[in-house]
């Protein structure tokens, strides 16, 4: 009965998180997070909701004055910035920040292993201060006690932008080749629940060698609540989502962060990305302003395509993946070729023509007018997925039974973008879930 009643409240789940709020995120800068560079935080507990209906302890860094946070708040700073975070500590443990990549200077607290701490239970204050002397992904851990307080929550994300960021022309690195549309951060993590449950009942010590998780998250959420919008009033802890989109042929750059203890394989469906830094370190041989314009490629030179990133425990890596169409051998779009004011195939392209692109439609001139290559069967023959428009073509919506589809407005295409191991796409043993979520393709804003 009790597995039923789980399966009952998971499907429930399932319906609520896929119906609620899945409006494909577009625009700029489409992470979630605070800027500036003073951050009060607090840590302390609280509880956070699993995708199996599942409720789990925790211990989460968050603004001061506001709910613990897991993962804890995403900082946004600027190259050059000197930052500083404070932290005070409701816990009944010592706790304190590292933050790998940079040179911290800690003051205040108490004395530790490894940097000062935050007291237990107080308002004493341990500040730490840096430079963030170059741009990149980076993650902020505790480094107290790390083996429990990591898998307790006690995890963040750190954005540095170039010097001379511009959102309305953004780059990573402030390079040519790492210049992006829409930017996504997947922080990747694991938890033990019964380690959760030994320290709520306040067991000393708490036994973290026998580890074994059972739940995995994109940026604090197991899928499909990975597909949910930002702040949903009823994951106050776990505000962020992890629901990327792009419109075809623009750059989407992937901000990935190894948040626990476990490797994580994160598989990009649809086509390869191009993975153009690790740990905050731009993968070329010179830097690319010194070189000239006609050498500089769209991605850095030693810039490795790849369809799974393995993301290693605090660990940092930047890729950027693009979605064209091209060469598909059929018109995306269903364009029967009699169109006006799109792309024609032929040697001598109109003007709107470039590379092989319209560059209105982005729609690749070679698959114009190419029919799809199959004949799809009749509507009562075929099972549809929640993201299925009705149509195989982009922008197109077609007939659907009731009740079915609803979760792709734009009709876009939709790729899973999950871990590439098997286990990780459960929730406490249940398929589908985890370590998953929906990349959704549209067509472009005309």
């Amino acid at each position: 009965m009790i597995l039923i009643k789980r399966q009952l409240e998971y499907s429930g789940l399932i319906m609520l998180a896929m119906l609620l709020c899945l409006i494909p995120v577009s625009g700029g800068a489409a992470i979630q997070g605070i800027s500036g560079t003073s951050f009060n935080f607090t840590a302390s507990s609280g509880h956070i909701s699993a995708a199996d209906g599942d409720d789990v302890f925790f211990w989460g860094f968050g603004e001061r004055g506001k709910l613990p946070q897991y993962p804890g708040p995403t900082l946004i700073v600027q190259q050059g910035d000197t930052v500083t975070i404070r932290l005070n500590n409701h816990l009944p443990q010592n706790t304190s920040i590292l933050i790998p990549g940079f040179k911290v200077q800690a003051s205040g607290g108490t004395p530790g292993q490894i940097t000062r701490e935050a007291p237990a239970a107080s308002t004493t204050e341990v500040v730490y201060t840096f430079i963030a002397d170059r741009p990149g992904t980076f993650g902020y851990y505790s480094g107290t006690n790390p083996d429990l307080q990591v898998e307790m929550g006690l995890i963040g994300a750190i954005i540095v932008r170039p010097s001379g960021f511009s959102s309305s022309a953004p780059t990573a690195y402030g390079d040519a080749r790492t210049a992006y549309d829409d930017e996504f951060l997947f922080l990747l993590s694991e938890m033990d629940p019964e380690i959760h449950h030994a320290v709520e009942i306040g067991t000393d010590p708490v036994p973290t060698t026998g580890f074994h998780p059972v739940l995995w998250f994109i940026n604090g959420r197991n899928g499909p609540d990975t597909m949910s919008a930002n702040h949903v009033t009823w994951l106050p802890n776990q505000p962020y989502n992890a629901m990327p989109s792009i419109e075809v042929g623009k750059r989407l750059l992937a901000r990935w962060v190894g948040g626990g203890r476990d490797h994580h394989p994160f598989h990009t469906h649809g086509n390869n990305y191009d993975l153009i830094a690790r740990d905050g370190y731009l993968l070329e041989t010179t830097a690319g302003a010194s070189r000239p314009a006609s050498e500089l490629g769209t991605v850095p030179d030693l810039a490795v395509s790849d369809f799974t990133q393995n993301v290693a425990p605090g660990g940092s890596y930047e890729g950027i993946w693009s979605w064209t169409g091209a060469e598909l051998g059929w018109d995306m779009y269903g364009h029967t070729g009699s169109e006006t004011g799109v792309c024609e195939p032929g040697p001598a392209p109109p003007s709107t023509i470039v590379n092989g692109f319209d560059i209105n439609t982005r729609e690749y001139c070679l698959d114009h007018g190419k029919p799809l290559p199959v004949v799809l069967p009749n509507a009562q023959q075929l099972t549809f997925g929640g993201f299925y428009s009705g149509s195989p073509f982009l922008a197109s919506e077609g007939s659907l039974p009731p009740g079915e589809g609803g979760n792709n407005p734009s009709a876009g295409y939709a790729f899973m973008w999950h871990s590439h191991n098997e286990k990780e796409l459960t929730n406490n043993d249940i398929f589908p879930g985890g370590l998953m979520t929906i990349m959704i393709v549209n067509a472009p804003d005309m």
